[in-house]
């Protein structure tokens, strides 16, 4: 670009003429200028148009999303209310004191750590059991 600029037989005396030539540039460099690395010597504009755009899912009525912000206690659970019950998810008792965020969808849950984004747990609720164990066997692990 700045080449580009060096070349122009009228130089730019204020901003706003600036301005109108970087954009001159940035529409001739997207879609009149063709570009080795692209199939069939494309243009980005028309390379990025071909493209199919991302778009959201399919989002279903019938769920219920939450976002909770709460900390491990000192036994290393979190207590959750789920469908008029609570619900005590083990994290660990390392993670003791930490300041969590809960994502909760249905009985789906990510417990994250609010400073860091480390996701410490993710989980399926079972309706059926009030505490959700950490899965791993209980007492130290082994030196």
């Amino acid at each position: 670009m700045k080449k580009w600029l060096r070349a122009q037989p009228i130089q730019p005396a204020t901003i706003a003429e600036l301005q109108a030539l970087t954009d001159h540039f940035a529409h001739l460099y997207n879609h009149q200028r063709p570009h080795r690395s692209l199939p069939h010597r494309a243009a980005p504009a028309a390379a990025y148009q071909a493209r199919p755009k991302a778009t959201p899912g399919p989002r279903r009525e019938d769920t219920h999303d939450r976002i909770r912000h709460d900390r491990i206690d000192t036994n290393g659970t979190v207590t959750l209310r789920l469908a008029g019950r609570l619900r005590h998810i083990g994290i660990g008792r390392t993670h003791a004191g930490t300041h969590i965020i809960l994502l909760i969808q249905d009985l789906d849950v990510r417990v994250i750590n609010a400073t860091t984004g480390e996701l410490l747990r993710d989980l399926t609720i079972d309706p059926s059991r009030d505490y959700q164990p950490t899965g791993r066997p209980p007492g130290r692990p082994p030196t």
